[in-house]
């Protein structure tokens, strides 16, 4: 038997009553690639959650709108809500959707790394407020139950863009000293919270040496940058040992092998990393990125996504 395991980043995925035909344009360009995927376990990113009324908690209505007749609407959903409260946020949320049981989630947001201050340097005399270092949204995490063998542990992620973030300097936050201080702040924000899942999933190897663990989501870094090295557990094989997470998308011609493509060039930005009871045996692995457009270029609306979804079977 086969497991399919996905990754969609679905580019602000939204809805409401007032543009509906908005919504049914970009759902018929998604529907398809949905269906391609068939995935029994899909990790959907940037999904946005709204207010059935004014003053109600938002919910996931897009989602429900997109999935309604399809397979995917009777899947059991994991689902992430904003930190320190009960409802999503209104954007960039995570969802993990799976053809069979969940049996646990939790999502993780500080639970292992706490925050920190890290105050800027000094400038023309004076001392800045310090910054607290803080992920942006949390991690989710699903134990998922298929029809044989062990749990299926499935961690869904969407890291921080490298954008700079917001630094006040005495020069004005739009000052070359600010834009390096805040792209200093969001490397910090990124390998942090990279950090923060590869040792959860430590915790996972502790009580189960052969687990099944997959990583998947936008990391917002290529597979030589630090998060994805963290994340697999070191810079080589002789390095990673038994606790090796591998990037599946090594299967895919170099050609092919991209996920988003900025200013003409394809990038990998998208992943899925897993350990070796799943990455041996992994029967064929997909990027479907066909017509992908270019993220710099591209126009408002957006139909469908930027990011391209990838997709591997798995043999149970």
């Amino acid at each position: 038997m086969d497991l399919r395991l996905a990754t969609f980043n679905l580019e602000n995925l939204e809805w409401s009553p007032t543009r509906a035909a908005s919504f049914a344009a970009r759902r018929a360009v998604l529907l398809p690639l949905l269906a391609a995927l068939d995935a029994d376990v899909l990790c959907l990113q940037e999904v946005g959650a709204q207010k059935p009324h004014k003053h109600a908690p938002r919910d996931y209505l897009a989602l429900d709108h997109l999935f309604a007749e399809t397979p995917y609407a009777g899947f059991a959903r994991a689902a992430s809500v904003r930190p320190g409260g009960r409802a999503p946020a209104d954007v960039h949320n995570l969802v993990t959707l799976s053809r069979w049981p969940i049996r646990a989630s939790r999502q993780l947001h500080h639970d292992f790394v706490e925050r920190w201050s890290w105050r800027p340097p000094r400038d023309g005399g004076v001392a800045p407020e310090p910054i607290t270092i803080e992920w942006d949204r949390p991690l989710l995490y699903a134990a998922i139950e298929p029809p044989s063998g062990p749990l299926l542990h499935v961690l869904n992620l969407h890291l921080r863009a490298p954008r700079p973030a917001p630094v006040a300097t005495a020069r004005g936050e739009g000052s070359s000293k600010s834009q390096v201080e805040g792209q200093f702040v969001a490397a910090q924000k990124r390998e942090g919270q990279a950090l923060e899942a590869r040792l959860f999933i430590e915790t996972l190897f502790d009580a189960e040496p052969d687990a099944r663990i997959a990583v998947c989501g936008d990391f917002n870094a290529d597979e030589y940058d630090v998060p994805t090295r963290l994340l697999r557990g070191g810079d080589n094989e002789l390095q990673q040992g038994p606790r090796a997470l591998a990037p599946l998308e090594d299967a895919v011609d170099p050609a092919r092998r991209y996920t988003i493509i900025h200013a003409g060039r394809p990038r990998l930005i998208d992943h899925i990393l897993a350990s070796k009871a799943v990455s041996g045996t992994v029967r064929d692995t997909r990027i479907l990125n066909e017509g992908l457009e270019d993220e710099v270029v591209a126009q408002d609306p957006v139909l469908g996504s930027l990011h391209a979804p990838i997709v591997s079977t798995i043999a149970l």
